[in-house]
């Protein structure tokens, strides 16, 4: 008698297990849906009665905002502003801190001439640093995106030294024996060994970037969501504060989701060798 695979589990009278999830999908498609809707089930019985209102807005009046913030445009206005914003920040941000690693990377004397400041500048809050270069650049998106580039910095920075430096120095070795050229050894060894962790810095950075963009637009700003959201807040709006976190979490979450595609489709070698 053939020997069932491992991976059914029969009960007598009824369909295989492993076909019932894949009727309904992998836990990881619906959990999230079954944990949104429970907050929002536990929200609405929250604010039903209206006596905290104030304070957490119902779900219908947060919806009733969205639409009309939506219809009006000038929700995907503020959405455009911080996107170019968040964008600048990428761009300024993760791209001097990826030249500045590799030259770290390379480098003893540079680690000690530069590295310290590097730490130093980023333990300063960036509620104090914004005020000063809006000073000195004078409020707008350039310098929002600024801020935002100060804050994905040192995340790269880290990611980039690290992953440089994890490469296996036997790989070096050989590399040097085949006489391959710096820039061979950089871009064929070094550089797609230390991709899973410069993809790792670069999560960070993106949510890094949206929270700088936001904190910016908070201190000298007249649009972008987090110019709305204390916009709303200082004349007690609450459905339009829920309505600007709440996209402002999307846009994060659509950013996230952006890098990890870009990850998984740039190291499928990887996981191909697996």
């Amino acid at each position: 008698m053939a020997q069932q695979p491992q991976h059914q589990i029969i009960v007598p009278g009824e369909q295989p297990l492993y076909v019932t999830f894949q009727r309904y999908g992998k836990p990881a498609t619906w959990l999230p849906l079954v944990v949104a809707f429970i907050a929002l089930a536990v929200w609405y019985l929250l604010t039903r009665d209206n006596t905290n209102a104030f304070i957490v807005a119902p779900p219908l009046k947060v919806a009733s905002q969205f639409l009309t913030s939506l219809g009006d445009g000038s929700l995907l206005a503020n959405v455009g502003t911080t996107l170019s914003e968040i964008g600048i920040g990428l761009l300024f941000g993760v791209g001097s801190a990826f030249v500045l690693g590799c030259g770290i990377a390379k480098s003893k004397v540079l680690e000690q001439a530069i590295g310290p400041y590097a730490v130093g500048f980023q333990a300063v809050p960036i509620v104090a640093i914004a005020p000063v270069l809006i000073r000195f650049l004078g409020p707008g998106l350039l310098t929002n995106g600024m801020i935002s580039a100060f804050v994905v910095f040192f995340p790269m920075l880290v990611s980039t030294i690290v992953g440089l430096r994890s490469v296996d120095p036997d790989l070096r070795e050989m590399m040097r024996a085949l006489k391959a050229t710096p820039w061979q050894t950089f871009t064929r060894l070094e550089l797609p060994a230390a991709m899973p962790i410069l993809f790792g810095g670069l999560k960070i950075s993106t949510i890094l970037a949206v929270v700088g963009t936001v904190v910016g637009e908070a201190v000298s700003s007249q649009s972008g969501l987090g110019f709305l959201i204390y916009y709303a807040r200082y004349t007690y709006d609450t459905s339009l504060v829920y309505v600007g976190i709440f996209t402002l979490t999307a846009l994060a979450l659509a950013l996230y989701e952006i890098v990890a595609r870009l990850e998984r489709r740039t190291l499928r070698w990887q996981h191909a060798g697996h």
